[in-house]
């Protein structure tokens, strides 16, 4: 009984050039064959059963899993994912679906799971700056509204949206090119997704390419530009 338009406050962008392509990729018994284009702006909705390959192109795209088979361009550059570390320096980042073992360490604080990704820019010399370190993690509190005490609030004590939002701000933090989103909105409450789709909506409208992985249909209808299909490890149409 809701308006879509608010719980997929997906807002007009302008789509620009290609940003990155994919070519081919392959991995033995996973996904056959797959291809395609992301262009900065866009958000594109990869779709399909659980088990259909999705997860599995992106973490190979990401670096965690090998490919057999494929070639990648990043702003028109080759690139060969050999670990997520490479990947991040070129301007990737990728949002598991697993937030709890894959995306957080929960006993550590906000500030420290929220600044993960860009430790070397808060460590000059070494050593890290708290104050730093603090300071970035207020600015995804207020900006993502994160319900939390304070930046040194432990992560476990979060709910499960707002650790979701945690994650995020990690690879917001590292200000991507392409941002791979494996089930933004899985397990979370409605107000939570919203806050997380109106938060997507606007990185793209600021030119962030999103590809947008869920099995949740309505959600790859309502904030999609595109939306690819896969099925059975293939990409089966767009």
């Amino acid at each position: 009984g809701r308006p879509l338009d608010q719980l997929y406050p997906k807002q007009p962008a302008e789509v620009g050039d290609v940003v990155f392509r994919a070519e081919g990729l392959s991995r033995g018994g996973l996904f056959q064959d797959v291809s395609f284009e992301l262009r900065r702006g866009e958000i594109v909705g990869l779709a399909g059963f659980v088990g259909a390959g999705r997860t599995e192109v992106a973490r190979a795209i990401f670096g965690v899993e090998p490919l057999d088979e494929g070639r990648l361009w990043i702003d028109g550059r080759r690139f060969k994912p050999r670990s997520p570390r490479a990947a991040l320096r070129r301007g990737l980042a990728y949002l598991p679906e697993d937030r709890i073992h894959q995306g957080l360490i929960q006993p550590m604080s906000i500030s420290q799971n929220a600044t993960m990704a860009v430790l070397p820019e808060l460590t000059p010399g070494g050593i890290l700056r708290p104050r730093r370190e603090t300071a970035l993690a207020r600015r995804f509190i207020e900006q993502l509204r994160i319900r939390a005490t304070s930046p040194s609030q432990v992560v476990l004590s979060l709910s499960g949206g707002n650790q979701q939002k945690v994650v995020l701000s990690k690879w917001l933090a590292a200000e991507p090119h392409v941002l791979i989103l494996d089930e933004p909105t899985h397990g979370v409450d409605v107000g939570t997704k919203a806050d997380v789709h109106r938060t997507i909506s606007q990185l793209a409208g600021q030119g962030l390419t999103i590809l947008l992985i869920s099995s949740e249909l309505p959600e790859i209808l309502g904030m999609s530009d595109r939306v690819l299909v896969m099925r059975e490890g293939r990409l089966v149409t767009e």
